[in-house]
C-alpha cells in the first residue's frame, strides 16, 4: 500500500483530527506542511490551490484511489468509508439507527458549532489587529456553552468517550478542540468530564 499524503499546518487542530484517524486505522502516511498566505509553499499559493480550492488545510491526496478530499470531515469520512471495514471507528453493521444518528449529530455539533466558536475565540484573543472585547466576550461565552453541552454527554461514559457506545471517530474530532482551551483563554474548571478528557488523552481508544 502507498502511503497517503496528509496536507497540513502546524497551526490549527483540523489536520491534527485526520492525523488521529490515519494513525488509529495503522495506515501508512507522509505529512507535508503548508504555511499561511500565498507565498511559496503557502496554501494560498497556486500549488496547493490546484489541490484545495478553498486554499485550507487539511487536504489528503491517497495514490491507492486517486481521491483527493479536503474539509476534515469528508476526509475522515472518506478514511473510515475506504479503510474502516472493521468499523473501528464508525458504526458498525450492527448498529441502532440511534447510535449512528448520534454518530452524525455529535460530529455536526463540532463541525458548525464547538469548532467555529473556538476559532472566533482565538482569532479575537490573539490574531484581531484591534482589541475588541465585545467580540471576545461573545465568543468566551459561546465556547463555555458548547463545553458545558458536551459535558453533559461526557458525563455518560465518564469522560471517556463522546458516545456512551465507546471510542469513535467523534472523539478524533473532538479532542484537538478541546485541548485549545488554554491557548483560547478559557476557564473550564467546572467541566470536570470535559478536563478529564483533555487530561487523560486518547490511551483508551482502541488501538
Amino acid at each position: 500500500m502507498k502511503p497517503l499524503l496528509l496536507h497540513g499546518h502546524v497551526a490549527g487542530p483540523n489536520p491534527y483530527k485526520v492525523r488521529l484517524v490515519l494513525e488509529y486505522l495503522q495506515l501508512p502516511y507522509e505529512h507535508k506542511i503548508w504555511v499561511l498566505g500565498d507565498g511559496p509553499n503557502g496554501v494560498k499559493s497556486p500549488e496547493f490551490l490546484k489541490i484545495n480550492e478553498n486554499g485550507r488545510v487539511p487536504a489528503l491526496e491517497d495514490p491507492n484511489t486517486g481521491v483527493v478530499s479536503w474539509e476534515s470531515q469528508a476526509v475522515i469520512n472518506y478514511l473510515l468509508r475506504v479503510y474502516d471495514k472493521s468499523h473501528t471507528l464508525s458504526p458498525g453493521p450492527d448498529a441502532s439507527e440511534q447510535e449512528r444518528v448520534d454518530y452524525d449529530k455529535w460530529t455536526a455539533f463540532l463541525t458548525t458549532t464547538f469548532g467555529p466558536m473556538m476559532g472566533q475565540r482565538n482569532w479575537y484573543v490573539h490574531f484581531n489587529g484591534s482589541d475588541n472585547p465585545d467580540a471576545k466576550k461573545r465568543y468566551e461565552e459561546q465556547c463555555l456553552r458548547c463545553f458545558g453541552v458536551l459535558e453533559g454527554q461526557l458525563a455518560k461514559s465518564g469522560g471517556k468517550s463522546v458516545l456512551p457506545s465507546g471510542f469513535s471517530a467523534v472523539d478524533c474530532h473532538f479532542w484537538p478542540w478541546l485541548r485549545q482551551y488554554g491557548f483560547a483563554q478559557l476557564d473550564v474548571s467546572d467541566v470536570y468530564n470535559v478536563f478529564e478528557m483533555v487530561s487523560r488523552g486518547l490511551r483508551g481508544g482502541r488501538r
